[in-house]
């Protein structure tokens, strides 16, 4: 008989669910690992819209980088089942309504990728926007708290690069940048390996410049982001 374990202020979760839950391990802030043996996890959301609490995740899209390379044999990809209408952000990512109805139910789509991402250290592009995202769906779906560190390579790629003159600039701005090809834009797989070509890049770059730690570089970023606030402050 399958059993369904209930939460007084949560979701109603299958035995089998929350057995799983109970197996992720919990992240830890990012310590002394050096960054070519940091397993790094980019992540790309699909969403039907930009509103943080009103809409919803409809595609995961991920890869992983471990020993300074990106690794092909990790990969996540995965449509979540959603009755949504279709908006123009759908549209763009190419996701049917046929291919939502054939989707894994939310809670176990969730499931799936925090088993893939593990304890890992996430990038993503405008990584505050997939962090909230993320956060808010598998709070609702499963009653679980998003822990794990995230790192904005929309931040990181500036402040590594400064003789680009990239300061706002979207991910087609980088990929042009770095001479990278990818014409399946729009898409959270393509997206993902997309970003994950430019944090390579990023951190190949921090490396050779005396960065050799993964919270050296979350330091610095955060450095970087006070000074940036500061000068723009001064005018």
């Amino acid at each position: 008989m399958k059993m369904t374990w209930f939460h007084p202020r949560g979701p109603k979760l299958t035995l089998d669910h929350q057995q799983r839950l109970a197996k992720l391990p919990r992240p830890i802030a990012p310590g002394e690992t050096p960054l070519r043996q940091q397993r790094l996890v980019v992540l790309d959301l699909e969403t039907t819209g930009l509103h943080l609490k009103r809409d919803l995740v409809i595609s995961i899209g991920a890869v992983t980088i471990e020993n300074a390379a990106i690794d092909f044999s990790q990969q996540f990809e995965c449509t979540l089942n959603r009755q949504v209408k279709v908006t123009e952000s759908v549209l763009i990512h190419g996701i049917a309504p046929s291919e939502l109805a054939r989707g894994l139910p939310p809670a176990e789509a969730l499931l799936q990728f925090m088993e893939f991402a593990g304890d890992s250290v996430f990038l993503a592009f405008h990584a505050p926007f997939d962090q909230r995202m993320l956060a808010r769906a598998l709070k609702k779906e499963l009653g679980y708290t998003l822990e794990n560190t995230f790192l904005d390579v929309a931040e990181l790629a500036p402040m590594l690069f400064p003789q680009a003159l990239i300061h706002r600039g979207g991910l087609d701005h980088w990929l042009e940048y770095f001479h990278i090809d990818n014409p399946q834009r729009h898409h959270a797989s393509a997206d993902a390996m997309a970003t994950a070509e430019i944090a390579l890049i990023l951190m190949n770059r921090a490396q050779r410049m005396g960065i050799g730690r993964i919270d050296e570089l979350a330091q610095r970023l955060r450095c970087w982001n006070r000074s940036r606030q500061a000068a723009l402050h001064s005018f």
